[in-house]
């Protein structure tokens, strides 16, 4: 795989103090230090010595303020009768002559008669604590700044950014001119190759399309299930047409605030007519585009303010000017469908599993960064992975790298593929798990069951391999079946053989045991969907003939909006259709008993060697079916057991034993 571009990303800005604030914290500092300065020292007396120096004739002004009453009083020689902490003050003062004093005002009436009598000359004062009521002021505000500014740096950081500009789109923009990915990355998905091939081409030279009148689609939609390489092919066009792209995902347009997704979205098509020609790709639109009325709120929702927001700039601009707007979803079917019209995602490129020859060309793509060994056919790993996507395969390829490093081998082989391939399917193998006697013979038989089946069915996949390991969460055992080829179509004695498959190891332990298991709540919940659907879908049956009873549900990409599936059949016609899956079943199963029965010799060999060896693969598979039993196919089971489980019996670690029929 390529490098992965580089992304532009506009740097944070840490929150900082405004300039009017720093200017008002100077001047209040510098008032401060000027009401310290130009305040004269003074001597602080009790408002009795205080009375007592005017009745002496000491005092010689006063001030009188609402708080306090200061002044000047002439204490040279004078015997007075003073506290001992105003005499130490005082020994501090170097003239006595004019000492100043201040006293705290108390509500004495007789003070003005006892200063006129003293001829004592006094004013008024203002002496209101300005200070301390712009300190009282003040500080709740300071402390109410210091407070957001932290909250500030909190949420910026949240949101990605500074918080004045949450509105600003929060798109990651490749401007390189070599996006790092080109088609030759991209496998398995030639289809949806060739149809953005024309939207590169118009990238490249528009003018071809421009003059005769003609223009590029506005909006192209990219469907497919997770994993299937959307995001890819996206950049994969830019790579080709070496244009910026501008990288968002649907989510990352709503925040907490009102009105910041509609203002992203404007910011978004701003910054792409700047950069254009260029490409718009919103990944996981179905977060945005959601169809509106949906949610039961109103129709204010901010959600759907920003899907307003996107439909009006896509009616809005001109797609001449070089913007594409490309998107990707895997739920198309609750998109609003405003989006889905012409003149908006008018253009849908739907992406598939990849098919055999699709796979094969996808391993070897992620395959060249490794070292493989000479067994190794990569045309038998894309087969023994159907339905795996190119995320899965890339997934498959990473692990048998890991099994080799684990290993310490200089180079990937064949088994370590088979053992990626099984941890993907199947899940971890753990070979750690106590299993009691019983339940591993039981197992054995279930497996074993699955297997000949499939090996005595005309029309199913083949069987690669056996095995009573148990893997994953709740598999205790798996059958390993390969198809030949790709299959897009199912005939109805296909499905039926499919069904016996899934029947076989119920059977084999009802026919072994004279009882079932909880092993084979999967496969009957499997069978049961499978008939139900050759009723109601496929119209397999002659009870009810050509008729579809229930609408596909779910994801089927294009051409399916309804979020909700209708029952359209009367409580009869249920009754009817549950009679008719449990007809289907019991003659099913009786098919299978009838098998199973004729080949017994071969279901007691091989769950016997499954017990013996815990894998067997298809050689082994088919020497059993043709009669040759090999070693170990007739020994007792008792001496197949492992002595260990027999020593500990212990209780399974899964409560309830489920092996898994077809992986």
């Amino acid at each position: 795989m390529a490098n992965e571009p580089q992304a532009t990303k506009p740097r944070a800005n840490k929150p900082q103090l405004p300039n009017h604030l720093i200017l008002a914290a100077l001047v209040l500092g510098f008032l401060i230090f000027q009401t310290w300065q130009t305040r004269a020292p003074s001597v602080a007396l009790d408002y009795s010595d205080f009375k007592h120096l005017v009745h002496e004739r000491r005092v010689t002004q006063v001030r009188i303020g609402n708080v306090s009453i200061d002044g000047v009083a002439n204490l040279d020689g004078a015997q007075l009768d003073l506290p001992q902490a105003t005499k130490q003050r005082l020994a501090s003062v170097q003239d006595l002559r004019a000492v100043s004093f201040e006293t705290p005002r108390v509500e004495d009436p007789d003070l003005v008669q006892a200063l006129e009598t003293a001829n004592v000359r006094f004013t008024a004062k203002d002496d209101t604590n300005w200070f301390g009521m712009l300190v009282s002021w003040i500080a709740p505000v300071l402390v109410l700044v210091v407070a957001w500014l932290f909250l500030f740096g909190r949420m910026s950081s949240k949101v990605g950014g500074d918080l004045i500009g949450i509105g600003k789109s929060k798109a990651k923009v490749f401007v390189q001119k070599n996006m790092g990915v080109r088609f030759s990355d991209v496998e398995g998905i030639d289809e949806a190759k060739a149809e953005l091939m024309e939207v590169v081409e118009f990238l490249r030279s528009p003018e071809r399309f421009t003059r005769l009148g003609g223009h590029i689609p506005k909006g192209i939609l990219i469907v497919g299930a997770p994993g299937t390489g959307k995001t890819l092919l996206a950049k994969a066009v830019a790579g080709e047409a070496n244009v910026p792209f501008l990288l968002i995902s649907g989510s990352e347009f709503v925040e907490m605030f009102v009105g910041v997704g509609a203002a992203r979205v404007r910011d978004l098509f701003k910054q792409a007519e700047g950069l254009a020609p260029c490409i718009i790709f919103i990944d996981e639109l179905d977060a945005l585009g959601r169809a509106r009325g949906t949610s039961g709120f109103s129709a204010h929702e901010e959600r759907e303010q920003t899907l307003n927001q996107l439909l009006v700039e896509m009616d809005g601009f001109d797609t001449n000017k070089g913007v594409i707007i490309m998107a990707a979803t895997n739920r198309p079917e609750i998109l609003d469908p405003a989006l889905l019209r012409p003149g908006r995602f008018d253009r849908h490129v739907a992406i598939d599993r990849p098919d055999i020859n699709g796979r094969e060309r996808i391993l070897r793509l992620h395959a060249k960064r490794l070292v493989l060994g000479p067994d190794v056919d990569q045309a038998a790993v894309g087969a023994k992975t159907p339905g795996i996507y190119g995320a899965g395969q890339a997934n498959i390829v990473n692990e048998a790298a890991l099994q080799e490093a684990r290993e310490n081998k200089h180079r990937v082989d064949m088994v370590d593929f088979d053992a990626s391939i099984d941890r993907a399917i199947a899940g971890l193998e753990k070979k750690n798990r106590v299993m009691n006697p019983k339940e591993k013979e039981t197992v054995a038989y279930h497996e074993a069951g699955h297997a000949l089946l499939a090996e005595m069915r005309a029309t199913t996949d083949k069987v690669s391999r056996v095995s009573i390991i148990p893997r994953g969460i709740g598999a205790l055992g798996f059958t390993q079946q390969l198809p030949t080829e790709d299959r897009y179509l199912l005939k109805q004695s296909e499905l039926l053989d499919r069904l016996d498959v899934l029947l076989g190891g119920r059977v084999a332990e009802q026919l072994t045991f004279g009882e079932v298991s909880t092993g084979a709540q999967d496969d009957l919940q499997r069978a049961t969907d499978l008939v139900r659907h050759m009723i109601t879908r496929y119209g397999m049956t002659d009870a009810f003939g050509p008729v579809v009873l229930e609408p596909r549900s779910g994801s089927g990409f294009l051409g399916e909006t309804s979020l909700q599936v209708r029952r359209e059949f009367s409580e009869d016609t249920a009754r009817r259709i549950d009679a008719e899956i449990r007809r289907l079943l019991r003659e099913a199963e009786a098919r299978v008993q009838d098998t199973l029965s004729a080949h017994r010799r071969e279901l007691e060999a091989l769950a016997k060697l499954l017990l013996a060896q815990e894998t067997v693969d298809r050689e082994a598979l088919l020497k059993i079916i043709a009669g040759e039993a090999g070693a170990g196919a007739n020994m007792d089971t008792d001496t197949d057991m492992d002595t260990e489980a027999q020593k500990q019996l212990a209780v399974s670690q899964n409560p309830l034993p489920r092996a898994a029929g077809e992986g």
